[in-house]
């Protein structure tokens, strides 16, 4: 594993590749709230061992990268989205293949429309659609958004009551597929925490906006598109990935029966393989 910090146009970008640079490039963007840690290394090896160079980051707000005070960002997803293109500008790479998560996933939907030449192909996982009215279909679920609201009372300065939020945010986006495990949860929530520059910045991805300059544009998605979604997904319902693969030409949809909004380490095999699939040859 290398680490580099990337200072491009002003924001810092903390970044980590792991592999051979000469095999294809895919670049995995996190969700809402989460730094690269998120895309946990052992899954990063696991995907690398499988002929890939792949490069985690930190989004703006989280871990190491550039943060701005909480209520202060200025920045959209679509400047979000051209970080995605500064990573890859910084690593010497023309294209790359896409892998985003929640927030990361609508976010590589935008870096994909606005540099079609740059995306080999296109993974979402757990999203939901860019530039579409998604007002009908089944929302965030009612247990989840009474557990958001309580993030209100939690003092973000206190760093135990912020980890115990959070801990407790695992449990509630966790699919019924597989046993939980707060052990795991909490060490990737303390190490979270512990090592970003001011993890309450990180609350500044709530108010993110973007985006419209892609209303009705999905369908002209050029990259190959596989969508991953859990059929227990409380925050972005099955729904929203069915939605994906109806509107993207040739997209492919892979459910993962009782899975959550996460990537959970007994789904990596079946996740790793439909990437690995999607994604192709080993060099580029």
């Amino acid at each position: 594993m290398s680490e580099r910090i990337i200072i491009a146009d002003g924001v810092e970008i903390a970044t980590q590749a792991f592999g051979d640079p000469s095999h294809q490039p895919t670049l995995l963007i996190m969700g809402a709230m989460a730094s690269m840690l998120w895309w946990p290394e052992a899954f990063c090896r696991r995907l690398a061992a499988r002929g890939r160079y792949v490069i985690r980051y930190d989004n703006r707000d989280t871990g190491l990268s550039t943060f701005y005070e909480p209520g202060s960002a200025s920045y959209t997803m679509d400047d979000m989205a051209e970080d995605a293109m500064r990573v890859l500008d910084a690593y010497g790479i023309d294209s790359a293949h896409l892998v985003g998560m929640s927030l990361g996933g609508m976010i590589a939907q935008i870096a994909t429309l606005a540099h079609p030449a740059r995306v080999k192909t296109l993974t979402l996982i757990s999203t939901t659609p860019i530039g579409i009215d998604t007002s009908g279909l089944p929302q965030t679920s009612d247990s989840y958004m009474e557990h958001a609201a309580a993030g209100e009372s939690i003092d973000w300065t206190d760093n135990a009551q912020v980890i115990d939020f959070i801990v407790k945010d695992t449990r509630m986006i966790a699919g019924t597929a597989h046993p939980y495990n707060e052990i795991s949860a909490r060490n990737l929530v303390e190490d979270d925490v512990k090592r970003a520059k001011n993890f309450v910045s990180a609350t500044n991805h709530f108010m993110l906006k973007g985006g419209d300059a892609w209303k009705n544009k999905l369908s002209a998605l050029a990259a190959p598109l596989l969508i991953i979604h859990g059929t227990a997904d409380p925050i972005f319902p099955a729904e929203h990935g069915e939605l994906l693969a109806k509107t993207a030409e040739g997209a492919k949809l892979l459910r993962l029966a009782g899975g959550g909004h996460e990537i959970h380490p007994e789904d990596w095999d079946e996740i790793i393989a439909a990437v690995d699939a999607h994604t192709g040859a080993t060099r580029r």
